[in-house]
């Protein structure tokens, strides 16, 4: 299956704690399905003392989220992707206003 959302790509959260959330995505897991998306889905983290953190203590974090939990944020609005065929390449294009993405 190809990957509709890709790392960079702003989106917009849709169901669960963080609804209407929108954010970058970090890193995606294509084998989990899931994504890291700026400042949604935030855990706290224990962490004990060590080279790179000499204090240790509670660290705020991205948590993943899965994909099906998320929508590409195009001019402003939530939409879905396709994907069409320009120039003898795959595309993908906002299925809202019929735009290609990238």
């Amino acid at each position: 299956m190809s990957m509709k959302l890709k790392k960079g790509d702003l989106v917009k959260v849709i169901t669960g704690k963080d609804k209407d959330k929108q954010g970058k995505i970090i890193t995606i897991n294509t084998k989990n399905n899931t994504a890291l998306v700026e400042g949604v889905n935030m855990i706290t983290k224990h962490t004990k003392p060590s080279a790179a953190n000499q204090n240790g203590g509670i660290i705020h974090q991205e948590g993943p989220i899965h994909l099906s939990n998320l929508m590409y944020v195009h001019k402003g609005k939530a939409t879905r992707i396709g994907f069409t065929m320009k120039d003898d390449k795959k595309v993908r294009v906002a299925k809202s206003t019929g735009e290609v993405i990238d």
